[in-house]
């Protein structure tokens, strides 16, 4: 990881930074996620292996937070970033949640999941500086943020990402009828998010750019929708269930309805 991410940064002495209010708290969604889904994989390996369920949960929890404060620490010596308290709490949170679950009810009735779609600015939309002396592209900022794969704007687009916390209605009320494998969703996102605390930033030459707050207003969104547990599909087929189970940190694509902070409410015919 070190080679991969922090190596081309600047080490300084360790210090913290308070970037609780940045990306309208995206990347503590993605902290929390990341946190859940590593302690559920560990925890469904220690089990496969003969662990009994105490020490299992005691390795899930423990691994899991170990592999996210790491990252936190490099970042503390990084000069582009430092360690932040408020990511501790998302991965606190994260692995909490998977803990509790399994310690009360022997399962997950609540699953973090995620969801990304490939929506990008048009190539035509530029911004310029103060003095119109020069111009940027805005889809061009989106992929220096974000990533141009499919796999790391999956993880990082923070404009196109939602996160789910996908409720199994049957586990809470099993005298209902409901399908075992179907649960409702509920997702949080974001939109035009083009700098941490605001729309704006500079380039190699120094030049200023800000996005208008008329055309591109930061916004939350929330969802409504359905998702299927992969992990309560019936199957025999012991490679299947681990293929099902292991995946099952992605949001099934189904209609929803999304309520935003800008005050508009849609309806997607098909949303993932």
């Amino acid at each position: 990881m070190y080679q991969t991410w922090y190596k081309d940064f600047e080490l300084t002495k360790f210090r913290t930074f308070d970037d609780a209010g940045e990306w309208n708290q995206m990347d503590k969604m993605g902290h929390f996620l990341t946190t859940y889904t590593e302690a559920r994989l560990l925890y469904d390996g220690a089990r496969w292996t003969g662990l009994d369920k105490k020490r299992s949960l005691w390795l899930a929890g423990a691994a899991s937070m170990f592999l996210q404060s790491t990252i936190e620490v490099m970042d503390g010596f990084s000069a582009e970033w430092g360690f932040s308290w408020s990511d501790m709490a998302a991965n606190a949170l994260g692995m909490g949640t998977f803990v509790a679950q399994e310690a009360l009810w022997d399962e997950q009735r609540v699953i973090l999941k995620i969801s990304t779609n490939r929506r990008l600015p048009s190539p035509n939309e530029i911004v310029f500086n103060a003095d119109r002396s020069a111009s940027a592209s805005v889809r061009q900022r989106h992929l220096d943020l974000y990533g141009r794969s499919l796999p790391e704007r999956f993880l990082k687009d923070y404009n196109t990402m939602t996160i789910w916390a996908s409720a199994n209605i049957a586990a809470f009320a099993p005298q209902t009828r409901w399908p075992k494998w179907l649960n409702v969703a509920v997702g949080y996102g974001s939109a035009n998010l083009y700098g941490g605390f605001g729309n704006s930033w500079s380039d190699d030459e120094g030049n200023l750019f800000r996005l208008p707050d008329n055309q591109y207003e930061r916004y939350r969104e929330f969802y409504f929708s359905f998702d299927i547990d992969l992990k309560r599909i019936p199957t025999r087929r012991r490679l299947l269930r681990s293929v099902l189970s292991i995946i099952n940190f992605i949001k099934i694509p189904a209609p929803a309805l999304e309520i935003n902070t800008a005050g508009r409410m849609r309806f997607h015919p098909i949303y993932f």
